[in-house]
């Protein structure tokens, strides 16, 4: 809510810069005629430029984060210009010389008393003014565009239009008598001006140096509308799961899998070829690749997301095969595909893609689109393709890694790949990453927003989509839960309204992990856990310190608790020190 305001207050500041003086004539024009045949074709004109102007700044803002590093380093260099401009307005003016050109062209010799001309003088205004809107417009629009195409982006974008569009009724409305009110302030609003543009310099001085790798990398989608998640909950299938520790457990046990059978197999099985990689919003890592272009090379293909505990605990074999096999003809593809709406975001994929240590091509299936393609319904999911094309197996959830790895060296040796390494990888996985404890685990995957909660264990039952007081019951059974505190409990997630505010659950795993976002305008949260009362000391988590102190800076995973003796049932506590923090699920180890 807060950029919104400040979307629409900048807005509204651009009619009171020296730069808007060149337009005014073309609307105090327009004061006293017909609403329909000229001031509503000015309008439309202008607002055709800005969207225009916004296209531009979004197909930029797209590649910044599809650049990776290399993007994190052009976003700073170009919101440093952005800055710099708005510091000056003879900057400003210079940088958007040939923008004005075109507009003092266009409104020269132009027939102004139909709506067609009325049009044309409102396109021409645009970019008369694109020495005012450019770099706030600029700006807005660099930072939606870093957090991929929303509606959230929309929204930025139509508050801003918003404000601009109040300064131009309130000029019509007054029409002359506002020029003598303009003039006395001017100078106000350039102070305004210039001090937004301090403040972007200071940020860029603050991201330069790493003391914030948020602000460009991770625009935080934890605030992201209910519109967004319904879309993701009607794109993904009913049936999406995570690989679950049983699943885990079968395999561990011996059970077969379409790997382990093909690995086993005298003749591979032929699962049909491969489907389509078309459909993904960005690459990361790569430029787009497709079926044709992967011929002559073995492909996996892992589809994973980045707050899933399963996708985190196959992760290091899936970058290891990667690294041993990359020389030899295996190409990897990691296919992210959102389970939460902030995994839709663009920013989010690529910090997370660079924290976990990825190097292999990704394709950010925002929109299910390769999901569907493969038919998939699981995380994580690896499908094995030989050098023609053909899918020659797969494997769905966690496990069976060492049949998995043998099917990767046959089909390089069918491929004829010679000198395929030998041996297999071993378990390197440390933090979340570490496999699962699957003799010991009496705890499930819990959700806790209302859509798929289970176990909610508070006297006053949910109250949705609204805030209400909660109170945690003296005494949890097992794989029960409560809140405490005034929680807003929506379909995906909680979010704390008031500080201080508690989770209770009564487990029974070696590990506790609780997927975690910041407060919705992006400031850090503090917490404290306990472990049966008391500060969890050597079960710690990697996220959490020996004393239970921990901060929620980014929407993700964090390991909580670890248990280092023998595993038994026990409470969890997490207490927030700060209000805003959004909570998603549980999953344990």
């Amino acid at each position: 809510m807060t950029l919104l305001a400040l979307a629409y207050l900048a807005g509204v500041l651009t009619l009171l810069s020296p730069c808007v003086l060149p337009i005014l004539p073309f609307v105090f024009s327009r004061a006293g005629q017909p609403f329909v045949r000229s001031v509503l074709p000015l309008l439309a004109g202008l607002a055709v430029t800005f969207a225009g102007l916004a296209l531009l700044v979004s197909v930029g803002g797209g590649w910044i984060v599809r650049a990776n590093e290399d993007g994190r380093i052009a976003a700073m260099v170009l919101l440093a210009a952005l800055g710099l401009m708005l510091l000056s307005p003879r900057l400003a003016d210079y940088a958007m010389r040939p923008v004005v050109g075109l507009g003092n062209r266009l409104s020269a010799g132009v027939d102004a008393r139909g709506a067609a001309g009325s049009f044309v003088i409102g396109v021409a205004s645009g970019f008369l003014w694109a020495p005012c809107a450019g770099p706030i417009l600029g700006l807005i629009l660099t930072g939606a565009a870093l957090e991929g195409p929303s509606a959230r982006s929309a929204l930025l974008l139509g508050s801003y239009s918003a404000g601009a569009a109040t300064s131009l009724a309130v000029a019509l409305l007054v029409g002359g008598q506002v020029y003598a009110f303009l003039k006395r302030s001017l100078g106000a609003g350039e102070w305004v001006r210039r001090g937004l543009g301090v403040a972007v310099l200071a940020a860029v001085a603050v991201i330069a140096f790493g003391l914030d790798t948020r602000v460009l990398t991770q625009w935080s989608l934890a605030n992201t509308s209910r519109m967004e998640q319904a879309l993701i909950d009607e794109f993904r299938p009913a049936g999406a799961v995570h690989g679950s520790a049983s699943r885990v457990a079968s395999a561990a046990a011996g059970g077969a899998s379409a790997v382990s059978a093909a690995a086993a197999a005298d003749t591979l099985p032929d699962e049909g070829e491969m489907p389509p990689l078309s459909g993904a919003v960005a690459w990361i890592n790569s430029p787009a690749l497709t079926p044709e272009g992967l011929r002559g090379n073995v492909v996996l293909v892992d589809f994973w997301t980045y707050s899933c505990i399963n996708c985190l605990r196959s992760l290091p074999y899936v970058r290891a095969w990667a690294q041993k096999y990359g020389d030899h003809g295996l190409v990897v593809i990691g296919v992210h595909t959102p389970e939460f709406a902030f995994e839709k975001s663009l920013g989010n994929v690529a910090s997370a893609v660079r924290r976990l240590g990825i190097t292999y091509p990704v394709a950010v299936d925002s929109d299910y689109a390769i999901w569907e393609a493969f038919q998939n319904n699981y995380w994580p999911a690896d499908y094995f393709i030989d050098s023609r094309g053909r899918i020659r197996g797969h494997e769905f959830g966690e496990g069976d890694y060492d049949a998995s790895e043998r099917l990767i060296q046959r089909l390089l040796a069918d491929a004829g790949s010679r000198q395929v390494p030998g041996g297999l990888v071993t378990d390197q996985g440390t933090g979340a990453e570490a496999a699962a404890d699957v003799n010991d685990i009496g705890s499930g995957e819990t959700y806790i927003g209302y859509a798929r909660a289970e176990n909610f264990a508070s006297r006053q039952g949910v109250a949705t989509d609204r805030p209400a007081a909660y109170g945690a019951p003296s005494m949890l059974q097992l794989n029960e839960w409560s809140l405490a505190g005034l929680w807003t409990v929506q379909s995906e997630r909680a979010v704390l309204d008031r500080a201080p505010g508690r989770i209770v659950f009564r487990f029974h795993a070696r590990d506790l992990h609780l997927v975690l976002g910041p407060a919705a305008d992006g400031r850090p949260v503090r917490f404290k856990v306990w472990l049966d009362g008391a500060a969890p000391g050597e079960d710690r988590g990697v996220d959490v310190s020996a004393q239970g102190e921990g901060v929620v800076r980014q929407v993700r995973l964090y390991q909580l608790i670890r248990e280092r003796e023998a595993v038994r049932d026990r409470t969890f506590t997490i207490e927030f020190l700060d209000p805003g923090v959004e909570a998603y699920s549980f999953t344990f180890g």
